[in-house]
Parts: C-alpha cells; structure tokens; sequence
C-alpha cells in the first residue's frame, strides 16, 4: 500500500519506519524543515533502539522516503495517517488539538481522490467527530473516509511494540476501512485474529486513554504503598511481586519510583480528566492518581532533604540520570528535571550524567551543573550519589562501586528506582537509601 505519515515525532516515525519494513511505500511528512533534511541524510531526530537502523535500510531499499511537501504527496496514498503532537494545552489539561485541526483543514481542500485518514494522534473523544464535520464542509466529503487508530507504543520499546503488538485497535463506521486497515496489519497480527479490535471511533479514543489512565493509577497505587511500606517496615519489592503473582493484577506497573513523567501519560490523565468533567462523569480515581504523581516530586525531594537534615547549602550531589525512563532520550515531565532545579535553588550544585538525555537536558538547565561524560565523573567529591533513572549502564554488574568509594565526599547513595540489594552496597561502606524498604546504613 502506499501511506503517508504526517508527523515525525515518536509515533509518526516509528509507524512510518514500521509500515515501510512490512513492505509498505511509506513517506513521512514534517513541515519542520531541518528534521527533514536531517532525516534524509540518515539523522534520526529522537533516540529509539534500532530504529535507526530500520530508517537506513527502508531508505535504501525505497521504500522510505521523508518530505515536506503534504499537498503533492497526499494524493498518491491509499491511507494517511495523522500523527501530530497534542500536547499539554490550558491549565486544565485540555489537550492542545490545533495541529491536528490544522491537517485536517488541509486534507480536506486538496484530497482528490478515495482515501483513508486515520488518526494515530493521542486525541479526546469525540475529536473524529469534529474532524469528519471538517471533511464534510468541503466537496470531497464523499471520498475521505475516517479511522481512530490508537498507538501502543512504549519509548524504549516503541519498535519491538510496533513489530510484535499487544492489539491493535481501530475504530471506523466504515466496514470497507476496516478491510483495509486489517490487510495493513495484518503481517503484525499473523494468526492471531483476536489481536485485531474493531470497534467505532468514539470508543477506540477512550481506549487509549482509559488504558493509560489505568497504567499510571498502578504507578500512583504503588508509590503510596511504598510510603506505608516506610512506615510499618515493610518491603515494597516483595509486596509488588507477591501482588503481581495474581495473573487480575499483573506485575507490571508495580515498581516503586521517583513517579511517572514522559509524553504519554501525564497529559493524557489531564485530559481525560479534562473529557469526564466536560460531560460530568467526573474521575476521582485518575484524579487521585494524577495528586499522588504530583505530590511524588515534593517526596523525592523531602527525602534528600532529611538526610542532610534539611540543609542543602553547598552540597554536591551526582545525578545519574536525566531522562523519565531508561531507553529513550525523552525528558518530558522527567521527575530529574523537576528536582535539579529544586536542589540548585536550595544552594545545591549537581553533577549530572545519562546516557542519552545530556545534550537536550543542556538546553533546559541552568545553574551550577556540571556535564559528565559518565558514573564516575558524575561521582567525584559528591556528598551523595543520586539514582534517578534504571538505566541498565547503572546495574550493578556495570558498576564499580570500590572505584565510585574513592571518589565521593561521602559514601551515600539514593535510589530512587531500588536498582540494588541493599546489602550488595551497604557491604562496601556505603549508606543506601532506597523507597519502600528499611534505610541501610553502612555494616562498617
């Protein structure tokens, strides 16, 4: 088939890349100029494991092509896909939908022949009603047919969860689009009918939404219970696992942390909150859920306080990780990029290091930081060494921490991802903080 991707944002890149891998003649379109010079020449704008690798082979082979041009490619497609950011709008969360509205102003004056447009865009429900009333104002109303097609993908894992779904999930009134729809992915499906979910529009963008919403109410669930776990002498680790044993709760999820961050889930709470208050149906639980992530931060925070006794004037603390998870160089909502600059206004200076979240963290930073080029850069003459991100360059199997022991001020470390076995650190002379279990101190 030939498909247009229009975005080339995490979404729109990895589908484009993934449909062009399944044989597919896929041109991805962005009306920001460098990104697509850049992709042309091989620049891969966002760091996903082996996608860049997938963007040079479909490039070569000729299937993949990158363009800013909409109005002269649209009109070779059998199916379009809108994949434009829509970000965190108004102070209530409404979600910000004018690039998506905006592509469907010019979809619908210069589409001239039967064509498919489907939305991969986060959207609220109801957004392809508005959509379809755009394309029935103009003269092709009859050819362009609409589709919700929802993405799953997780950053880090986004080509893995493209390649081998979960589900996939469209919502269309139109049964000839979800003959299409399903030939497209069906090479993603393979046998397994029961991965394809045909259902409207309305219902496949309250899906998405749900299930994130869901996602992050595990997070908050669990991050609250880490806290009693504090209180009582509780493990946290253990509670999880004994939890996650029950196939209803799953295991997933169930990791205590510093809160959750990322493009996904802190404005798609907002604006299904957002949605429910709209059509008074209100959410307490997503509510709630979104007050525990936030309140999350103030913890994090509070928690290096009290172990310096609440003065952080001229401490040096070593940030190992800069990103709101590991295996993405995203920093959107990255409970590391809330605390930094909290720690600095309290008269802190940092060290900071990740793998891949440095050059963007750069350019959103000021203050006293300094840049590392790794762990044990980040380590010298710190005060406390401050575990932010699982990134698996930090699993202990990685680490010296008899080098790290030589180059600290103090011999403290703060895992806010409980990335160790507390006596694995506090064997070798350190103080080890973590969330949800007793505070190790050092057995020298």
């Amino acid at each position: 088939m030939n498909i247009v991707v229009i975005g080339t944002g995490y979404v729109g890149l990895v589908s484009g890349v993934g449909f062009s891998e399944l044989g597919n003649n896929v041109v991805c379109i962005d009306k920001d100029e460098k990104i697509i010079d850049n992709l042309n020449t091989g620049i891969i704008p966002i760091f996903e494991p082996s996608l860049e690798d997938l963007v040079h082979k479909n490039m070569k082979e000729g299937r993949l092509r990158f363009s800013k041009d909409l109005i002269s490619e649209i009109n070779n497609a059998d199916i379009i896909f809108i994949a434009v950011g829509t970000p965190r709008g108004k102070e209530d969360g409404e979600a910000d939908l004018s690039s998506v509205f905006s592509v469907a102003e010019e979809l619908s004056k210069n589409i001239e022949k039967e064509t498919i447009v489907a939305m991969k865009s986060t959207v609220p429900v109801g957004t392809m009603k508005i959509i379809e009333k755009i394309f029935k104002t103009k003269s092709n109303n009859k050819i362009i047919k609409t589709a919700s097609v929802p993405e799953f993908l997780r950053e880090g894992l986004a080509v893995n969860d493209f390649m081998q779904p979960s589900r996939v999930i469209v919502g269309s009134n139109y049964p000839e689009v979800h003959s299409t729809l399903y030939e497209l992915h069906r090479p993603l499906i393979k046998s397994n009918k029961n991965l394809y979910f045909q259902t409207d529009t309305q219902t496949a963008e309250l899906i998405k939404y749900a299930s994130n919403a869901f996602l992050a109410v595990k997070i908050s669930f669990i991050n609250e219970i880490s806290n009693l776990c504090e209180k009582i002498g509780a493990n946290v680790e253990e509670v999880a696992d004994g939890m996650g044993l029950d196939k209803r709760i799953g295991r997933w999820g169930l990791s205590t942390g510093p809160g959750y961050g990322g493009s996904c889930f802190p404005k798609d709470t907002l604006a299904l909150i957002h949605t429910a208050s709209q059509n008074e149906s209100p959410l307490r639980i997503v509510e709630a859920a979104v007050s525990v992530n936030d309140s999350r931060k103030a913890f994090v925070f509070s928690k290096i306080s009290e172990e310096f006794n609440n003065d952080l004037r001229n401490k040096n603390f070593g940030i190992l990780g800069l990103t709101f998870k590991a295996g993405t160089d995203d920093l959107r909502d990255s409970p590391s990029m809330d605390l930094i600059p909290k720690l600095i206004e309290y008269g802190s200076n940092i060290r900071a290091y990740d793998p891949q979240g440095i050059d963007e963290a750069r350019k959103k930073l000021e203050g006293p930081i300094v840049w590392c080029k790794d762990i044990y850069e980040a380590s010298e003459n710190v005060d406390a060494i401050i575990f932010m991100t699982e990134w698996s360059e930090f699993d202990s199997k990685n680490i010296d921490f008899n080098r790290i022991a030589t180059l600290v001020k103090k011999k403290i470390i703060i895992d806010f991802r409980n990335m160790y076995k507390p006596y694995d650190i506090t064997s070798l002379g350190f103080d080890y903080i973590s969330l949800g279990r007793k505070v190790s101190r050092s057995i020298d």
